[in-house]
C-alpha cells in the first residue's frame, strides 16, 4: 500500500532529521580522547602503593594509616577511569590509519542505494 503525500514528506522530514542527529553525534565522538600511558601508569602506581598502605594500616593497626591508603588507591582509580585533559592523547592521533566503513555506513549506503533504484 502506498504513502499518501503528507506520509511521504513526514517520513522524509523524519529522515532529515535523523540524518542531522546521526552527523552530531558523530562529531561529539569525534572529540573524544584515550588516556595516555602516563596517567595508566600513575593509576597503577596510586593503586599499588594505597593497597600496601592499607594492608600496612591493618597489620599495624593503625586506622589512620588504612584508611590514607584507601584514599590513594581511590585516587589512583579515579586517574585510571578519568585521567586529567593535560594526561590524554586525542584519538585522531591514534587513528592515522584510513577509517574502515562500519556498519552504519553499510546500511546508509544501502538505504541510499535503494533510494536511487527506487527514482
Amino acid at each position: 500500500m502506498p504513502l499518501s503525500e503528507q506520509e511521504q514528506r513526514l517520513l522524509d522530514e523524519m529522515e532529515r532529521s535523523l540524518y542531522h542527529a546521526d552527523a552530531d553525534d558523530v562529531a561529539t565522538v569525534g572529540r573524544r580522547v584515550r588516556a595516555s600511558y602516563t596517567a595508566i601508569a600513575l593509576a597503577i602506581v596510586a593503586g599499588v602503593v594505597g593497597l600496601a598502605l592499607l594492608i600496612v594500616g591493618v597489620v599495624v593497626q593503625q586506622p589512620l594509616v588504612g584508611v590514607l591508603g584507601f584514599g590513594v588507591m581511590f585516587v589512583g582509580a579515579m586517574l585510571g577511569f578519568a585521567p586529567p585533559r593535560r594526561l590524554t592523547v586525542p584519538r585522531d592521533a591514534r587513528d592515522a590509519a584510513p577509517r574502515r566503513p562500519g556498519l552504519m555506513d553499510q546500511i546508509n549506503e544501502r538505504w541510499e542505494q535503494q533510494r536511487r533504484d527506487e527514482d
